[in-house]
């Protein structure tokens, strides 16, 4: 079972990765907060929350990214590509997971927009 936020930080990289995605940071962190995952699917860099819940009360997984939560995301991407010269496409992800089981991970693709 898993028991902390790395681990299953952990295996949603392995998880996108097995999906083809290339890894390129993990837990980036500017002033304005922590993205914990950023890859690439092709040309687009892809920005993901990983959240673990074990049960759904309170709304589960998804429901804890909330708005604020989405702005802090939003905030510390654009810092995360400020030094770039060219803007890639971008795309914000969520990857929900209830136990440490690869089938049971659900991947939300565009979970949000900026």
């Amino acid at each position: 079972m898993i028991k902390t936020g790395a681990q299953a930080e952990k295996l949603a990289a392995q998880y996108l990765q097995q999906q083809g995605l290339k890894l390129l940071q993990t837990n980036y962190h500017c002033r304005f907060g922590e993205i914990d995952l950023i890859l690439t699917d092709g040309e687009t860099h892809v920005f993901v929350e990983v959240r673990l819940r074990s049960s759904a009360a309170f709304g589960g997984a998804a429901a804890s990214i909330d708005t604020r939560k989405q702005i802090k995301l939003l905030k510390t991407a654009q810092h995360y590509l400020s030094d770039f010269k060219r803007m890639p496409p971008c795309r914000f992800d969520a990857v929900l997971m209830q136990s440490a089981d690869l089938s049971q991970i659900e991947w939300v693709k565009n979970a949000f927009t900026g």
